[in-house]
């Protein structure tokens, strides 16, 4: 998800979607913990996704 994407979505949106890469990152983790994923990289990138996405949150509410 672009930066672009980010800023698009609404608060809520953005709130629902922090909750859903949370899930992913657990289930990743859990997958990788009990046989290593094929790509570990998919880790890393779905931690700076959720980064990104509480970043612009953070913004949208200080902007109010």
């Amino acid at each position: 998800m672009k930066n672009s994407e980010i800023k698009s979505l609404s608060e809520s949106e953005i709130t629902e979607r922090i909750v859903a890469e949370q899930e992913s990152l657990t289930k990743l983790n859990f997958a990788h913990a009990i046989s290593p994923i094929e790509n570990p990289n998919k880790i890393r990138e779905t931690k700076k996704l959720i980064a990104r996405l509480k970043t612009s949150l953070r913004a949208k509410q200080l902007a109010k």
